[in-house]
């Protein structure tokens, strides 16, 4: 070997470390090389993050001179600052060895190791080579660092510190807290290094807390508070001291259980996790089971709270379980339950829809064999019942009871939890039986409570709900079935659940109100007194005992009118009957319960009003809408408002039956307003997003873009919500739809506190609605249970009333009926043969129907010939031909033939008032005009016959419009249903000759048949088209309603006329193709006359269909000329 070792460098390259653990255990910023060159000098490495399997890796090269030094000496230290290090941190481990044996590794990296800390042996990696030259070695070496007071007192005490933890001698402890104070009290509030100070104190005076040696947490906490207000956020040692703080609040936790720690900790660690990146010690040890595992578990062991910040701090956890945490499903299901308790106790349906939001994911999260999957099963299950009793969505309610039998296999016989399944699915089966009355259900839910009520025997603390249940079941079937056994028993049954239920429990006013109930029962059938008696004194006691705003308080109004009415029937004391009325209001208007209970409760109101002439009557109907309007408001489009509202079939017709009460009590603008809200529902909802605002555009423009801008949001939200198919995801866009709906509402109650808009967007009172007649008369036709009549909205002044004596309700379906049977069989007759059976109807309709109508226009309105006049059918009325009605009659004085209605006036019909004044109002937005004719009559195999003259009647009526306007053609492969609609938005004429087809079940499918998909009423209602006119449908069933609402005329023709067209052309029947074309031609000609230089004026065309009809008669058979109908202006 050349030279001495004297004379040589040594080149030594620090490549990492491994078991690197404080003897503190205290989490460290980082780890560091410490080589002594001599007394003056040393070598550091760079400060090195600590990974979580505790090693360190550097890289880092210094050449060191064996001469100045007889060996080699190194240390590892840990510093506890990133920023600014106060002294050289705490020493992990301290070597020395001979240059000899640093270099008996030649080029090969070789490990190096340090005695034990905590029975692990500390090592380098490291790599040595002799060198024998190296200029200005000594630019790599530093002196010594900071050599001052406070770096030694700070080294001295994690020396101390280091002794006290490894020896535990509280001396030790003492020292090392006695070091850092004279540290801290070197380091004043404005010096670099108080915040460091302050953590060395404070972790020592921890340990000592944690060990029982010191008792004062208080003081260590707020030293821990102190150094992380000094370390805001971007401070290098900010999480560190976010760290520190958590320990401190988690092992007071520990010791006391304060609440307030623990919540505080979560939320520290919420802003901790994310500045920890993964692979390091500090992550690892914050995301492990003693660090944020602990905080998860002690806030989900928290008591509910539904404050704020007790939902704020449960939202915390959860940020704290990403997907995959173990936890996560717990903290799911925690937040949920606050979620829904706060809806239970504030109302609103955004808190229960995020509820059953968590409770999917929850569930989503433990699949088949998971441990918990029957509790999260079972809670969801809960959630979706609750919002059933909230919105009445069936759907709701059939998944709460598959996911409650799901629940229930899961908890076999002998499973702790079998009781609580057998009574939440009773519970969801008698609720669905009350709905819709399948027996199975009932006898399911009773046999279920049964078996419960087994598994609760006496002594369990459950046994009052168990017996409560299987009474309640008992008491619906007895109500269906009538067996009187059970009636005796639900009695005894609630009796029982009474006596362990004693005053001051929370659920005893429910038992106190469903054995009133089945008291009541017993009194109509036994006539006893004290049944009644006791059954409204225990109501009056339940009130007692609940909050004005308990949402079942309005069940304590609710069996307290059941009680009342029950001691009228059989006293007949009107005082009764004033007291269940005043009981109906209260039950009505409670705001905390949702409104399917109060809309029910409104309904018997009116049932009950009806029943004993009471004076309420009217103010029931009013209530019943009211509800119902806003409960179809709350759904976000308009399928789904359709089926909240069928899921009232029963009261179907009250919006007749108003108007008929309205009459019979003389108030006859009343009964047009009431007609109009009931009828109006489906349109109205969706048409005060799309109300003209050019008035409140001049009176308040920022108002008027502001409400613009929401009802357009309003509107897409409502049009996404429609098409979502994942449950979840139709949730969270519900929730959304409502949120935007708050901004919209309070929106309109800005603008109406303008003095002139005071009626926004309201329901329209009678002067709004005349507005309708404004071109003349407005025929309303009422088809109630009570009485069939007709009201006449003259353009100015009072309606008119008149009775129709000669027709019932019963009538007017016979009367449809005979109507469809002969227009059957015309359509099979030779077009010259008479239609025998048509006339006698049509002569019927005039006759009973339409001449005491004509004689009041005539006497008493003066109304000239030829004017325009306005149907409005309701109800049944919806289904008679009444513009065709025709008396067939020669006159007296054989001059000619008795004029028909057609005859005497221009015959026009609208869906309801509202949109024929809507369609008024957009005529004042009025542009060129541009005419598209759109035909399919090849649309596809299994669509409907070939319409063989489509094409031939696209040519006559493209030779027909003004060639003023321009014309465009959709036919054949380009009339697809995305062409359809373009056509439809572009132009503002239409012409469409095509198959019409109307679904009776569910009227927003009927549609039109193009080339592929359908174009669907549906899709016409969702396109906003300002700027339309007039639409000529040149198709099947475009103008005939719907079953499920009959007092909602809902067809394509109302589509389109609510989608922007102003006036529309309709068929009421098949039309025949083969002579479908002469109206058509005669419709154009009258429409567009030559000498009128091209003008196209849509308020034309009622007058122009007339004259066509007319004019056809020798070529057109009578069915087929009476099918077509105006609607609009």
């Amino acid at each position: 070997m050349p030279g001495s070792l004297e004379e040589r460098y040594i080149r030594l390259e620090v490549i990492s470390g491994k078991n690197l653990q404080t003897p503190s255990d205290r989490i460290p910023a980082g780890i560091y090389i410490f080589i002594n060159v001599d007394s003056r000098r040393r070598w550091k490495s760079a400060t090195s993050v600590l990974s979580s399997e505790q090693s360190a890796a550097w890289g880092d090269t210094v050449t060191l001179s064996s001469r100045v030094s007889p060996a080699f000496s190194v240390e590892i230290r840990a510093p506890y600052e990133v920023d600014r290090m106060l002294g050289s941190g705490e020493v992990i481990g301290k070597l020395q060895m001979s240059w000899d044996e640093l270099l008996d590794h030649g080029d090969e990296s070789f490990d190096i190791s340090f005695p034990p800390v905590c029975d692990v042996y500390p090592s380098l990696t490291l790599k040595a080579a002799a060198i024998y030259a190296c200029d200005n070695q000594d630019d790599a070496l530093s002196d010594s660092l900071l050599d001052c007071d406070i770096a030694r007192d700070t080294d001295a005490g994690h020396a101390q510190f280091v002794e006290y933890v490894t020896s535990e001698n509280v001396s030790h402890l003492n020292a090392a807290v006695e070091r850092f104070q004279l540290v801290l009290d070197q380091c004043p509030v404005n010096h670099l290094d108080h915040a460091t100070a302050l953590t060395n104190l404070a972790c020592a005076r921890l340990r000592g807390y944690i060990r029982r040696d010191l008792q004062d947490i208080d003081t260590t906490t707020s030293l821990f508070r102190e150094a992380l207000a000094l370390r805001p956020q971007h401070n290098p040692d900010h999480p560190l001291s976010l760290y520190n703080l958590t320990e401190a609040l988690k092992w007071h936790h520990k010791k006391t259980l304060t609440a307030a720690d623990i919540r505080e900790a979560a939320q520290l660690y919420n802003e901790l996790l994310p500045l920890c990146p993964e692979g390091t010690y500090l992550r690892s040890i914050a995301a492990g089971a003693d660090g944020v595992d602990y905080v998860i578990d002690g806030c989900n062991n928290l008591p509910k709270d539904v404050s704020d910040e007790g939902i704020c701090l449960r939202r915390v956890v959860l940020e704290l379980c990403p997907l995959g945490h173990e936890h996560r499903p717990r903290a799911l299901d925690k937040l949920s339950g606050d979620l829904k308790l706060r809806f239970t106790q504030c109302g609103n349906i955004d808190d229960l829809d995020e509820c059953i939001q968590f409770r999917r994911e929850a569930v989503s999260l433990c699949p088949e064999g998971h441990a918990r999957r029957h509790h999260y099963l079972n809670n969801l299950a809960l959630s979706l019942k609750v919002r059933f009793d909230h919105q009445g969505k069936p759907n709701d309610l059939d998944e709460a009871i598959s996911l409650h039998e799901e629940a229930l296999r899961l908890r076999p016989v002998g499973h702790e939890s079998r009781d609580i399944s057998l009574n939440n699915l009773g519970h969801t089966l008698t609720t669905r039986f009350k709905g819709r009355g399948n027996i199975d259900d009932i006898i399911r839910a009773a046999s279920f409570y049964r078996e419960a009520l087994t598994l609760r025997p006496t002594g369990n603390s459950r046994r009052d709900i168990a017996l409560n249940n299987l009474a309640v079941a008992l008491q619906v079937r007895y109500e269906e079935l009538d067996v009187s056994e059970d009636l005796n028993e639900v009695i005894n049954l609630y009796r029982e659940s009474l006596q362990l239920n004693r005053h001051g429990h929370p659920e005893r006013h429910r038992t106190l109100l469903n054995l009133s109930a089945s008291l009541c029962s017993r009194f109509m059938q036994t006539q006893e007194n004290g049944d009644v008696e006791e059954a409204i004194n225990i109501c009056q006691q339940a009130l007692v005992t609940l909050s004005s705003l308990h949402p079942d308080t309005m069940f304590s109004y609710w069996r307290l009118q059941v009680a009342y009415q029950s001691r009228y029937r059989i006293l007949h004391n009107p005082a009764d009957l004033a007291l269940a009325v005043e009981n109906f209001r209260l039950a009505s208007g409670h705001p905390t319960q949702g409104f399917p209970e109060r809309i029910k409760v409104a309904y018997r109101w009116v049932t009950a009003a009806e029943e004993h002439s009471h004076a309420s009557v009217l103010q029931a109907y009013t209530t019943f809408f009211n509800l119902l309007d806003r409960h179809l408001a709350t759904r976000s489009s308009t399928i789904s408002r359709r089926e909240a509202a069928t899921a009232f079939r029963y009261a179907r017709t009250l919006p007749v039956d108003a108007a008929s009460c309205a009459i019979r009590c003389d108030d006859l603008r009343h009964a047009v307003e009431l007609v109009e809200q009931g009828r109006g529902q489906q349109w109205s909802l969706a048409s005060r997003l799309k109300t003209p605002v050019e008035d409140l555009e001049l009176a308040n423009p920022t108002l008027a873009h502001n409400y613009l801008e929401l009802s357009k949001r309003v509107s897409n939200a409502a049009q996404s919500s429609a098409t979502i198919a994942d449950k979840a995801a139709a949730d969270q866009a519900a929730t959304e739809y409502r949120r935007l709906t708050r901004q919209w509402e309070a929106a309109v109650a800005e603008i109406r506190n303008l003095r002139a808009f005071s009626r926004f967007l309201l329901p329209p009172s009678y002067e709004d609605l005349q507005a309708a007649a404004h071109h003349g008369p407005v025929i309303i036709l009422i088809a109630s249970q009570y009485s069939c009549s007709a009201i006449i909205v003259p353009t100015s002044g009072d309606p008119h009333h008149v009775p129709l004596p000669s027709i019932a309700l019963t009538d007017l379906k016979t009367l449809k009926d005979c109507f469809t049977r002969a227009i059957r069989h015309a359509s099979r007759m030779n077009p010259a043969e008479l239609r025998t059976d048509l006339i006698v109807l049509l002569r019927k309709v005039w006759d009973e129907i339409m001449l005491p109508i004509v004689n009041v226009l005539q006497q008493d309105l003066k109304l000239k010939l030829h004017s325009r006049i306005w149907l409005c059918p309701t109800a049944a009325f919806t289904s008679i031909p009444l513009h065709a009605a025709n008396p067939f009659q020669t006159k007296a004085d054989r001059s000619g033939k008795e004029p028909c209605l057609e005859d005497l006036y221009i015959c026009s019909y609208t869906p309801t008032l509202s949109a024929l004044v809507r369609s008024r109002q957009l005529m004042k937005k009025r542009v060129p005009p541009s005419f598209v004719a759109i035909g399919q009559g090849q649309p596809g195999a299994g669509k409907g016959k070939a319409l063989l003259a489509v094409d031939s009647e696209l040519e006559l009526v493209h030779k027909l419009v003004p060639a003023t306007a321009n014309r465009t053609t959709i036919s054949g492969d380009a009339a697809t249903r995305a062409g359809a609609l373009q056509g439809l938005e572009e132009n503002t004429w239409v012409h469409l000759a095509c198959h019409g087809k109307q679904d009776i079940t569910q009227p927003y499918n009927s549609h039109f048949v193009m080339r592929g998909e359908h174009l669907t009423l549906l899709d016409i209602m969702e396109r906003d088209i300002p700027h339309a006119e007039f639409a000529f449908l040149s198709a099947c069933h475009t103008a005939v309603g719907d079953e499920e609402t009959p007092d909602e005329v809902i067809h394509l023709a109302a589509g389109l006329q609510f989608s922007g067209f102003k006036s529309v052309v309709g068929t009421l029947w098949r039309v025949d193709d083969a002579v479908a074309p002469h109206v058509v031609e005669a419709f154009y000609k009258y429409m567009f006359n030559p000498k009128e230089n091209g003008v196209m004026d849509c308020t034309k065309a009622a007058w122009a269909l007339n004259r066509a009809t007319h004019a056809v008669k020798t070529k057109v058979p009578l069915e087929q000329r009476m099918v077509f109908i105006h609607i609009g202006v």
